[in-house]
């Protein structure tokens, strides 16, 4: 068993080529609130990959969910994530990720899924596909604020991690983003950023 990540929510390890995805407890949580968190966010996970993956996103598969666990067992894509692959010098596919980061988005959407947390750190090249992954924050939304909102995440990320390739990236980005009522979802972004720039 080999440790790849741990972070502030979870232990990202391979287990017979499997990787798996264990919540930890949170010690500064009441514990039975900790226990039902830690439930449905596994539970929700799981659910939402199903759906994307449904849908037609590129995603891990979902091969096992165990609540009382709170561990789920999923394919190991193995690739680079996109946020290393956009800061190395002279990688020279840049408007073909920036494009199906636009078509992945927009088929998330049209599934009125919401990702939360829309990142070149939480998507993965391999083989010539973009997979998007950690759905751990997620939610099943057919909301224009919720879609609009993760644009504006998405956004904000690319701005702040590539600020030299995103009036590149960007646009290339709406340009493909294209689920049914785009319009609205794209100008309600506008009025977020509107909103959080004169608060």
């Amino acid at each position: 068993m080999k440790i790849l990540y741990q972070g502030a929510e979870a232990i990202l390890y391979l287990k017979d080529s499997v990787l798996v995805k264990e919540r930890i407890k949170k010690t500064y949580r009441i514990e039975p609130l900790d226990v039902e968190l830690r439930k449905y966010r596994t539970r929700g996970e799981g659910k939402a990959l199903d759906r994307a993956r449904r849908a037609g996103v590129c995603v891990p598969q979902v091969y096992g969910v165990d609540e009382k666990r709170y561990v789920l067992e999923m394919e190991y894509i193995d690739g680079l994530l996109v946020g290393d692959l956009l800061s190395e010098p002279g990688f020279n596919e840049i408007k073909k990720i920036s494009r199906m980061m636009g078509e992945s988005v927009t088929l998330l959407h049209e599934a009125n899924l919401v990702h939360n947390d829309l990142t070149s750190a939480n998507m993965i090249y391999s083989k010539g596909r973009l997979y998007l992954i950690d759905f751990g924050l997620s939610v099943y939304s057919k909301r224009v604020e919720d879609k609009a909102t993760d644009l504006v995440v998405l956004k904000k990320s690319l701005r702040a991690a590539h600020s030299s390739l995103f009036d590149e990236i960007w646009p290339i980005i709406l340009k493909k983003y294209k689920p049914g009522n785009c319009e609205k979802i794209i100008s309600r972004m506008e009025s977020i950023e509107k909103r959080v720039r004169y608060s």
